[in-house]
C-alpha cells in the first residue's frame, strides 16, 4: 500500500514513507518504526525499504542524534529481517557494528542528557486553504528536550497536551492569527513555535524554571525566532518572542499587573493566555488557581477600559492549554465548524482554555475545588473541536486521553 516508485525506490511523498521519516525524526519507539516499515515494504522490511531507511533515516543522522536510540533502531531492524529471511543490507549492519565498537557512552548519562527531536505536522492535501498550511504541506519543529521527565526535567520534556495544543492552533489559526498570546509553564517552546507561525502578533512565554526558559530559548532559535527576557515593550518584529521568568509561587499581583496594560496595547484584539499540561503536581494546584483567577478577574476591568477608550474595538478571550482531543481511528479529523471558531475568537470578555491529562482523579477534584473557592467556572468542552490530526504519525502520543476544558471568572 506504500509502493511508489516505478523504479524500484520508494517515495517519500507516499504518506507511509513519509510517516516513517516523521517518526525517526520525532525518536518514536523501535517498534513503531518496525510497524511502519512493515507498512512501506506492504507487509514486511523488504531490500528496497531498507534502502529507504539507510538513505532518509539512518545515514542522514547528524552527530546530536542520540546513539543509544540509534543502535535500538538497528537492532530492531536487524533482527526483523533476518527473522523473515531477508539479506540485511551492508551499510546497516556496518552502522550499527561502528556503533558497538568505536561509540562509547555512558548509559546514566545518556538517559539523562538532552536529546533533538524534530515534531513534523503533516497537512493533508484537503487542508490546503488552511492559513496554517506551509506549501510544503508539512511544519517540521526543532526541539532540544529531555530523554527522561521522571528525572525532575519536566519543563524539557514534550507533554501530551502540548501536542495537542499545538495541532489546535495549526487547525484553527484564526483563533490566534494577529492576537497577542502568552502561555503559563511554556517548557520547550512548542506552542510558542506554532503561535509565531500562524502570525499571532505577540507571543510571550512564561515558566518558573531557569533552566527551562533557558532550553526553551534555544529552542526557539532552532526554529528562526529571536527572542528577548523579562521585558514587555512593545515590538512590531513578528519572530520576536518574548520569554518571562514567572514561577507561579511567587507570583505578585503587581508582577502579573505588569502584562495586562501591554496586552491591552499590543493590539486591542483577542488575548489568549495559553500553558500546557498545568494541573499535574498537586502542590502547585493552589499557585497556578491564583495566577488564573488575577488574570481572569482583572480581565473584565481592562477589557471595559479599553473597550471604552477604544471605541469597542477590543475583544478579549484567555486560554490557558487550549489542546483538545480527536476520537476515532481516521487519519483526517476536519477542524469543525468554523462558526464555533470565529464565536472563540470574538468572545467578549476573559476566556480560558485549559487542556490536561487527567492522570489523577483526586488532584483533578482537588484543582475543581480550589477553582470554585477562586469563583472560577470550568467546563469540558472537549467534544466542541474536532482538529485535523496533524501528527497521525506519532503512535506513542495518547490524544484520547487529554481533555479541553473553559475556564471563566464568575464575575464576568
Amino acid at each position: 500500500m506504500a509502493m511508489a516508485a516505478a523504479e524500484g525506490e520508494l517515495d517519500l511523498g507516499v504518506p507511509s514513507c513519509l510517516h516513517l521519516v516523521s517518526a525517526f525524526l520525532a525518536m518514536e519507539p523501535a517498534h513503531v518504526l518496525i510497524s511502519l516499515a512493515r507498512d512501506c515494504g506492504g507487509g514486511s522490511i523488504t531490500d528496497r525499504v531498507q534502502r529507504f531507511i539507510w538513505d532518509h533515516c539512518i545515514s542522514k543522522a547528524d552527530g546530536n542524534f542520540h546513539v543509544p536510540y540509534l543502535k535500538s533502531v538497528l537492532k530492531k531492524i536487524i533482527v526483523e529481517v533476518e527473522s523473515h529471511g531477508f539479506e540485511v543490507l551492508d551499510e546497516l549492519y556496518e552502522r550499527i557494528a561502528f556503533y558497538m565498537t568505536s561509540v562509547k557512552a555512558d548509559d546514566s548519562a545518556e538517559e539523562n542528557s538532552r536529546i533533538f527531536k524534530c515534531i513534523s505536522f503533516l497537512f493533508p492535501d484537503d487542508c490546503y486553504e488552511l492559513p496554517s498550511c506551509p506549501k510544503a504541506r508539512k511544519l517540521v519543529v526543532t526541539l532540544q528536550c529531555s530523554l527522561n521527565m521522571l528525572e525532575g526535567d519536566t519543563g524539557c520534556s514534550v507533554w501530551p497536551s502540548s501536542l495537542l495544543l499545538s495541532e489546535f492552533i495549526l487547525s484553527c489559526p484564526e483563533i490566534f492569527s494577529n492576537k497577542s498570546c502568552f502561555e503559563v509553564g511554556s517548557g520547550v517552546g512548542l506552542v510558542g513555535i506554532c503561535l509565531a507561525h500562524v502570525k499571532a502578533s505577540k507571543v510571550m512565554l512564561s515558566d518558573g524554571d531557569l533552566s527551562s526558559l533557558e532550553n526553551m530559548k534555544l529552542n526557539l532559535g532552532l526554529n528562526q525566532l529571536s527572542t528577548r527576557v523579562d521585558t514587555l515593550e512593545r515590538s512590531d518584529d513578528p519572530n520576536l518572542v518574548t520569554c518571562v521568568h514567572l514561577p507561579w509561587e511567587s507570583a505578585t499581583g503587581c508582577e502579573l499587573q505588569d502584562f495586562m496594560p501591554d496586552i491591552m496595547q499590543v493590539l486591542f484584539s483577542l488575548v489568549i493566555f495559553l500553558g500546557a499540561d498545568v494541573i499535574y503536581d498537586p502542590l502547585c494546584l493552589p499557585h497556578l488557581v491564583k495566577v488564573l483567577a488575577f488574570l481572569l478577574s482583572r480581565g473584565k476591568s481592562l477589557s471595559h477600559l479599553c473597550n471604552r477608550s477604544c471605541n469597542g474595538i477590543l475583544s478579549r478571550s484567555v486560554q490557558i492549554n487550549g489542546a483538545t482531543s480527536s476520537s476515532g481511528s481516521d487519519n483526517l479529523y476536519k477542524a469543525m465548524d468554523d462558526g464555533l471558531n470565529v464565536e472563540y475568537a470574538s468572545k467578549k470578555g476573559p476566556l480560558a482554555f485549559i487542556a490536561s491529562v487527567i492522570r489523577n482523579v483526586d488532584t483533578f477534584d482537588r484543582f475543581l475545588a480550589l477553582a470554585d473557592e477562586a469563583n472560577l467556572r470550568v467546563e469540558d468542552v472537549t467534544e466542541k473541536f474536532v482538529l485535523f490530526n496533524l501528527l497521525p504519525y506519532l503512535q506513542s502520543y495518547p490524544r484520547s486521553s487529554v481533555r479541553l476544558f473553559t475556564l471563566t471568572h464568575l464575575s464576568n
